[in-house]
């Protein structure tokens, strides 16, 4: 059975829109690349080896999206209750070692921002905070080694995604 996929509202029409636009730019690399052809030796053509590049990078993409649309389980964080660290959760931590407070909100895996406090529900503290409550203690490994974090509060607040454009 295929994964599911979640994912907010935001971010499905965000691959959505991305899909359109790729849908609509394929036929003019192709135009690009018979263009290219016209001038005869392949061999030196770089307009030609671009497009190819180009129309590679669009149908690997499209690929990709449209598998993701299919999988995709739009969830409406608001509607799910946020006792329990639960996708579009909240979570405001304390770095036990650190004595610093950091906050994170679940999201899918395309909608990730971590500079922004988005992280994918499918990276490792994201997996080991789903379901815990507040006043639980967690230890999460991390590339920069263990740290333990005890969980402060999990609430919902509307997720704000910062466009990449």
């Amino acid at each position: 059975m295929e994964q599911k996929e979640p994912m907010t509202a935001y971010g499905y029409n965000k691959l959505q829109k991305e899909l359109e636009e790729l849908k609509a730019e394929r036929p003019r690399v192709v135009n690009e690349i018979e263009r290219a052809k016209e001038h005869g030796d392949l061999r030196e053509n770089a307009e030609y080896h671009a497009a190819k590049e180009r129309l590679a990078f669009i149908d690997a993409r499209l690929a990709e999206l449209s598998d993701l649309l299919a999988r995709a389980q739009v969830i409406d964080p608001s509607t799910l209750p946020h006792d329990r660290v639960s996708f579009g959760s909240t979570v405001k931590l304390l770095d036990l070692e650190e004595d610093e407070e950091v906050e994170y909100t679940i999201v899918g895996s395309t909608e990730s921002d971590p500079e922004h406090g988005l992280i994918s529900y499918n990276t490792p503290l994201a997996r080991q905070l789903l379901g815990k409550e507040e006043g639980d203690e967690i230890t999460v490994r991390l590339p920069k080694g263990e740290i333990d974090f005890e969980v402060l509060e999990v609430y919902y607040k509307p997720i704000e995604f910062k466009d990449a454009s």
